[in-house]
């Protein structure tokens, strides 16, 4: 009997030609600790863009052909034999990322550990908008920036994806968020929760604000190292986009020789941070079910809302990623894949 397939979106291979487009793949069979979920709704990431060119290949390990994609919302289907907490009709949400498939596909299969149930008042699209970025923001601001009440956090690129839900998030919490955005967004920021909003296109963030317990790294280029000049001593830099560091390379469990790369790669950020009494450290999000529990908690009470830019078709997906590298977004970019 020929194996069911289902409709992905795939690349071949790393480099400048991966040969990214739709193809049909395996259907998905649930392992004993997995759900078979129908995925609805996919929430697209910046390193979506990036893991087809190679970047992330030592850390993320792929068989090719690979599908992309690691946010998805949609409805259990079946689950295997030790799962506990769903059932097949489940709506649910969750991060697949670093896991070796991909999300960007008719059906996926999911760790129980991962998933949790879709917030009661969102839909499918805006579920999927949240995982990586809801996630990502957690683990930085709570677990390596442990960010206080009172206490000063600077958050580059207030209205982009990860941003628009870090800015709100940090309020939650009680802090004073600082952010930069272009002269359009600076309104639109500041009703996210954002403080101190600097306009990129008129001033420099590094010369207007000082005093800062911690900063979230969003953006490539030299915003990184300018931001130490902003930070208290004791100040944490927490960076989502690199430079990868030593530390990463050992709780991954790298070879020496890529954990002697990556200390030469943020060697410059370690000594600006040593000079000016700081700590860096690079932060590869987790997949977490009980974490995104508690995040759908505080989106059903409204605490935080998602944010969506544009929302594509199955059939726009390479549309959708081009449009998400463009770097302008207003917050999430989607892909439906069910009605």
């Amino acid at each position: 009997m020929k194996a069911k397939t289902m409709k992905a979106f795939m690349f071949k291979r790393y480099g400048k030609s991966p040969e990214l487009g739709f193809d049909y793949t395996d259907y998905p069979a649930p392992g004993a600790d997995e759900i078979l979920v129908k995925i609805y709704a996919v929430g697209l990431n910046p390193i979506d863009n990036m893991i087809p060119s190679g970047m992330f290949k030592q850390v993320l390990h792929f068989k090719f052909p690979a599908t992309l994609g690691s946010d998805l919302s949609g409805v259990v289907i079946a689950v295997g034999r030790r799962v506990t907490r769903f059932k097949p009709g489940d709506e649910i949400f969750a991060s697949i990322f670093d896991r070796g498939t991909g999300s960007l596909a008719e059906f996926a299969v999911v760790p129980e550990s991962a998933a949790a149930m879709k917030p009661a008042n969102l839909d499918f699209v805006q579920a999927a908008s949240l995982p990586m970025v809801s996630l990502t923001s957690w683990q930085a601001l709570t677990e390596r920036a442990g960010l206080q009440p009172g206490q000063k956090v600077f958050i580059p690129a207030g209205s982009g994806g990860i941003g628009s839900f870090a800015v709100q998030l940090a309020k939650h919490l009680g802090a004073w968020v600082g952010t930069t955005t272009s002269t359009a967004n600076v309104d639109w920021v500041s009703r996210l929760g954002a403080d101190e909003v600097i306009d990129y296109k008129k001033q420099d963030f590094e010369n207007e604000l000082s005093g800062y317990d911690s900063v979230l790294g969003t953006l490539r280029g030299d915003v990184i190292e300018k931001s130490t000049q902003i930070l208290k001593p004791g100040g944490k830099i927490v960076s989502l986009i690199g430079p990868l560091d030593a530390a990463f390379a050992r709780e991954r469990h790298l070879n020496i020789v890529l954990r002697f790369v990556f200390a030469l790669m943020s060697h410059k950020i370690m000594r600006l941070s040593k000079k000016r009494g700081l700590t860096y450290s690079f932060l590869f999000v987790r997949p977490d079910g009980d974490q995104l529990t508690q995040i759908a908690k505080m989106i059903e009470a409204k605490q935080i809302r998602p944010v969506i830019d544009k929302v594509f078709t199955f059939e726009e997906t390479k549309i959708a990623l081009d449009y998400l590298a463009q770097g302008h977004a207003k917050g999430k970019v989607v892909v439906k894949i069910h009605e």
